[in-house]
């Protein structure tokens, strides 16, 4: 890991800020920009999750994306010696830190005025994320900060994101959901992405949190626990504090709301009704008192009749699915091989207008003893696959979005290439024939099986003799 006082991309590092569950904040300077700046890295030390450097992939490509004074501005992005994001750094303090100043018990919940200025303040920041197709996904106190300037919230910490414009790599390489327990909407927890309603449903779960002092859902760690929310209807807020005023419950629940269909039609709608109390129409949610009864939660449960629509259209979805056209690379493999996969794509490629190409390389993990993370050079083996990986694919000249890289770590490559086109409706996949020997004679190779089994066309590339 760089060091305060080395040099990344032309910036300085200077004292580490922050150390996050999957990145490290350097206060940065720079010859060219006056303003305060940070560089941001992933942790890439021993025992790391692997979705901690995909999550970094997917900001370095989102945030530069992204402009208005609800985001930092991104300065430059890199990957060498690792991949690393230049930002501004925003004077102010977070949410979670306006929470750490105070006692907890004491000071939760906030005056239902302060609740309603804060997430009308968020909803503002959604609203401007929204509007560029960027669903943020990871909405909670910590990752809201309070500008010092003028009070405005801004939004940091993308690696959780889903852009409607760009390939997700995150649902791409990951099968369980990825998110912060207390906060994820349930169409989130099964897996879907994308609707900005998930925001507003965490936007209600910390609005809820701050006028009661309790998480409407607690903490679950196991997946069958975040799936209750699915069903299990959260405390109504004025159960929890008599201080929370109708209103304000009737918008929390409204965004609680299990249907994304149900919530509120935008960020800026809630955005005007925490603003404007007089204005919210008191419903049935205004004025529960309890949960609702065992026999409704188990009916919700199992009764195919009551399961609820947690996917539903968006108008700013594309048409149809891009095609996807994914090349296995062996990087311990012969250098040969490596251009004849390369010199393959581009005819394949051009069958496919349009086309995003997907350089896949798994790394092998073990099936009974531990992996290590990092190699003996004490770099991280998921971390290095990746740069080798672009290296390879940069004589391609694609431009970005159009190609991407994944390493996909499991214990046998046709298992995991099948996995992945199959999950992400791959319309081609290329991956070279290994040179024939008894092991393959006797148990097979990886491009039998794959082209036996995949749901896509496949391509075995042999280099010539």
């Amino acid at each position: 890991m760089p060091r305060e006082g080395e040099e990344i991309g032309g910036f300085t590092l200077g004292p580490v800020l922050h150390r996050g569950g999957m990145a490290v904040l350097h206060a940065a300077t720079h010859p060219g920009h006056a303003m305060p700046l940070l560089v941001k890295l992933p942790r890439v030390s021993e025992g790391e999750d692997p979705a901690a450097i995909v999550g970094f992939e997917m900001e370095r490509m989102i945030l530069p994306r992204l402009t208005g004074p609800h985001v930092p501005r991104c300065l430059a992005t890199g990957h060498v010696p690792l991949p690393w994001i230049a930002m501004e750094r925003i004077a102010g303090t977070s949410v979670l830190s306006l929470l750490k100043g105070l006692p907890l018990l004491e000071g939760l919940p906030l005056p239902p005025g302060r609740v309603a200025e804060i997430g009308a303040l968020v909803a503002d920041a959604l609203d401007a994320l929204h509007r560029q197709h960027v669903v943020h996904l990871d909405v909670k106190p910590s990752n809201i900060l309070l500008a010092e300037e003028d009070g405005r919230a801004v939004l940091v910490d993308f690696g959780l994101s889903h852009h409607a414009h760009l390939p997700d790599l995150m649902a791409e390489e990951f099968r369980l959901p990825h998110g912060t327990a207390p906060y994820m909407a349930p169409e989130q927890v099964m897996g879907v992405r994308g609707d900005p309603a998930s925001d507003l449903f965490a936007l209600g779960a910390m609005l809820s949190f701050l006028a009661t002092g309790r998480r409407p859902f607690g903490d679950p760690q196991r997946l069958a626990g975040l799936r209750r929310r699915i069903w299990w209807d959260p405390p109504p807020p004025r159960a929890l504090n008599p201080g929370v005023p109708p209103w304000l419950q009737e918008l929390i629940l409204h965004c609680l709301e299990v249907e994304p269909a149900r919530r509120p039609a935008s960020a800026a709608q809630l955005a005007l009704l925490l603003r404007h109390p007089g204005q919210v129409a008191l419903g049935a949610r205004a004025g529960r008192l309890a949960r609702d009864p065992w026999g409704l939660r188990i009916r919700r449960r199992f009764h195919p009749d009551h399961r609820p629509r947690l996917v539903r259209a968006r108008p700013d979805a594309p048409a149809a699915d891009a095609p996807i056209v994914a090349v296995a690379v062996d990087l311990d493999g012969e250098t040969a091989m490596q251009e004849a996969l390369r010199g393959s794509v581009g005819p394949v490629l051009a069958a496919y207008p349009g086309a995003r190409l997907a350089c896949l390389h798994v790394l092998r993990t073990n099936l009974l003893r531990p992996d290590a993370t990092l190699d003996e050079a004490g770099r991280n083996r998921h971390l290095q696959r990746l740069l080798e990986l672009r290296h390879w694919a940069a004589p391609l000249g694609l431009a970005e979005g159009r190609v991407t890289h994944h390493v996909l770590e499991a214990s046998g490559a046709a298992a995991a290439l099948l996995d992945y086109a199959r999950a992400n409706k791959v319309d081609h996949l290329l991956l070279g024939a290994r040179a024939r020997s008894l092991p393959c004679r006797v148990l097979g190779s990886v491009s039998a099986e794959v082209a036996r089994e995949a749901t896509c066309s496949v391509t075995v590339v042999r280099p010539r003799p």
